[in-house]
């Protein structure tokens, strides 16, 4: 098993001890609302919006592929247009 699998897996047992041991009921002050909810569920709900939100900006982007920066397929950095005269007088560009 890999450090990280490890990791994960401890830190899962944990968070489920810890909202585990805390199912009281408490009155949480949302702007004009007051509701009754157990600690529970709000513990529940702020470790599945932070996992969601921890995937969302940990995930690689798409990247693009660049033709005007210098490589090893095109070393000047130029565009290379494939086509010649004929073909390009053929297909009306």
């Amino acid at each position: 098993m890999r450090i990280k699998t490890i990791f994960l897996i401890v830190v899962t047992i944990l968070l489920t001890i810890i909202i585990m041991q805390n199912n009281q009921d408490v009155t949480f002050s949302i702007l004009f609302w007051s509701p009754r909810f157990s600690i529970l569920v709000m513990l529940a709900l702020t470790a599945i919006i932070s996992f969601v939100i921890g995937i969302m900006i940990g995930r690689p982007r798409r990247s693009t592929f660049d033709t005007t920066h210098p490589s090893m397929d095109n070393p000047t950095g130029t565009k290379n247009d494939t086509l010649s005269d004929e073909d390009k007088e053929y297909l009306g560009k």
